[in-house]
């Protein structure tokens, strides 16, 4: 057994109490406040660095409470949780389209995930009413048309995430 494992149970509550902590912060002020909002000439480039900045800071947060500085993801996993990865970029976006995306899944994730892969998971959102698309001259806008269900998935996600990887620690300290 490693004598330098971190104690599951204080991982997790440092995982509840940055979420929780981030949640009342935000709850104080508003959705586009936090998700920095972009007007004018430069929104696109302020959405973008806005968009990294708050992928960073949630980033920050897994590697304080689990105190290590290799947290990768690699392609694979960015694929078995492609929805809820698109949720969270268009979320954090407001409204962005599918090429912005590609670059931002390639850019933020290093995932190099053909066009075949992230517009059909698009569209299934869309039929599913998760998402809205409006067309535009030379492309397709997506934004969150149900913001419950996108909060439920995302949660499901990370229970399932977290409950795995609680399961691997437990075999870990047994071995």
């Amino acid at each position: 057994m490693r004598e330098d494992t971190t104690n599951t149970r204080s991982v997790f509550d440092e995982l509840s109490n940055a979420a929780a902590n981030k949640q009342s912060e935000s709850e104080s002020e508003s959705y586009e406040t936090i998700r920095g909002t972009a007007t004018g000439a430069d929104a696109g480039t302020d959405a973008g660095n806005s968009v990294e900045r708050e992928l960073d800071s949630l980033l920050e947060q897994v590697q304080g409470a689990l105190a290590t500085d290799d947290i990768q993801f690699d392609e694979a996993l960015i694929k078995e949780n492609l929805d809820e990865v698109l949720l969270m970029l268009i979320a954090l976006r407001e409204e962005t389209h599918g090429k912005e995306l590609l670059s931002d899944l390639t850019h933020l994730f290093d995932a190099t995930l053909s066009p075949g892969t992230v517009y059909p998971a698009l569209h299934d959102l869309k039929e599913e009413d998760v998402l809205a698309m409006h067309t535009k001259v030379r492309t397709k806008e997506y934004s969150i048309d149900d913001e419950a269900y996108v909060r439920e998935a995302v949660e499901q996600t990370m229970r399932q995430h977290l409950a795995f990887g609680l399961l691997l620690y437990a075999f870990l300290a047994r071995h």
